[in-house]
């Protein structure tokens, strides 16, 4: 479930860039901003999972960045396709997408990013210490979106076992 990728494509100039010291606070701010952006795009129907996978992104340099430094880049996929977003930070330790324990309070940013998003990635900064991870949110081809750029199937729900008829005693 971990992925280390080279993105498919270039996706041009960033149309938001900050190069921020994170702290809790900041996730509020940066959901605003992609919101925003959302919305002036006509792509508001990403907004909830966008803005969830935001947040998990820089809860990881939050917790896990020593300085907190990170760099946030949201751009705009041509056509209406959609919206990508970049985390990037100088540590050179990858984030692992586990599967932790349900009781734990924390392990699951990745797990997460991959439920709500299209696609994501983590591209090791091989000049330089550090990393970028970055997901994008597709918008759907009944709603605008290429019909070539697939967003990812809905899952399927787990098929439920059939009740098994217990014998009278």
């Amino acid at each position: 479930m971990n992925h280390v990728l080279v993105p498919r494509r270039n996706p041009g100039e960033p149309v938001y860039r900050a190069d921020l010291a994170l702290s809790e606070h900041s996730a509020r701010h940066l959901r605003r901003v992609l919101r925003l952006h959302l919305t002036t795009w006509e792509l508001p129907f990403l907004a909830d999972a966008a803005e969830l996978a935001l947040t998990e992104l820089i809860a990881n340099v939050v917790r896990h960045v020593p300085g907190r430094r990170g760099r946030t880049c949201i751009f705009r996929l041509p056509n209406r396709e959609g919206v990508r977003v970049e985390v990037a930070d100088d540590s050179p330790v990858l984030p692992l997408a586990v599967k932790g324990d349900p009781m734990e309070e924390g392990g699951r940013g990745l797990v997460l990013v991959n439920a709500v998003t299209d696609d994501w990635g983590i591209v090791k900064q091989w000049d330089q210490l550090g990393k970028t991870i970055w997901f994008e949110c597709l918008t759907p081809p009944e709603l605008g979106g290429s019909r070539l750029r697939r967003a990812k199937p809905e899952p399927r729900p787990e098929p439920r076992p059939e009740p098994v008829a217990q014998p009278r005693p």
